[in-house]
């Protein structure tokens, strides 16, 4: 991408070839209609459906879909990570693959952060289209991880956020760090908010999630960025030699 204002978006994928389309045809829209340069980067975390031969052909009929391909399956966290090293853009947002995100709530975000207030812009699923389990155990999750570490927002979970490039700079490679972003943001100094956005009913395909890889393994995360933060430093260079 060139010096001009630009954004990537980010989406982590596993198995959801019946989603990349329609979904795609959702970004060209919202997109298209808005004043800045743009690439999506779709990674595909060793999918076993015809996810990577629908990347290749949305990919040849608009480079601006560019998609990264995982030999085996390596986990949500890994899948940002190697997004967030691939981005041009000035700014980068995320969605999930599934469709329940929403593009439209994109650019009110991104918008945000360019009047100069925020850094990062967090969504939160205000009607949250999920089953009451999935709903429980987020609930738990946050509540756990708010009390534990800090309060930093109330949905952690919900895909939707918009933040500036170099956020992601200097973020260390580790399994959970999907679930510890917005942790990792304020540690960083950087400024963060909260906005409602839009979240849809799942069309295609299943989660690929359960009560054990979202609740139990979350909790147990927790106390590691726990002792991470309490032996976080910072510092402030005052002078230094030319």
């Amino acid at each position: 991408m060139n010096n001009t204002f630009s954004v990537s978006i980010i989406i982590p994928l596993k198995d959801e070839a019946l989603n990349i389309e329609s979904l795609a045809k959702e970004i060209d829209f919202v997109f298209d209609q808005q004043p800045w340069k743009w690439e999506c980067i779709w990674i595909d975390d060793g999918s076993i459906d015809e996810s990577l031969s629908v990347l290749i052909r949305l990919h040849q009929e608009d480079p601006r879909h560019r998609f990264l391909s995982f030999h085996r399956h390596a986990g949500q966290s890994a899948a940002l990570w190697a997004g967030f090293q691939e981005a041009g853009g000035n700014l980068i947002a995320t969605l999930d693959g599934d469709g329940q995100n929403d593009p439209s709530d994109l650019p009110a975000l991104i918008n945000m952060i360019r009047s100069g207030e925020w850094d990062i812009i967090q969504g939160y699923r205000y009607n949250r289209q999920d089953t009451p389990m999935r709903k429980i155990s987020s609930y738990i999750a946050n509540a756990f991880r708010n009390l534990v570490t800090g309060k930093t927002v109330r949905d952690v979970g919900c895909s939707t956020r918009v933040f500036r490039r170099e956020c992601v700079k200097y973020l260390p490679q580790f399994k959970a760090i999907h679930r510890f972003l917005p942790t990792f943001f304020t540690m960083k100094g950087y400024r963060i908010t909260e906005v409602p956005v839009n979240h849809r009913p799942r069309i295609h395909g299943k989660t690929k999630y359960n009560i054990n890889s979202r609740l139990w393994i979350g909790l147990i995360d927790t106390f590691g960025i726990l002792w991470l933060k309490k032996r976080y430093f910072h510092y402030k260079i005052s002078k230094k030699s030319d």
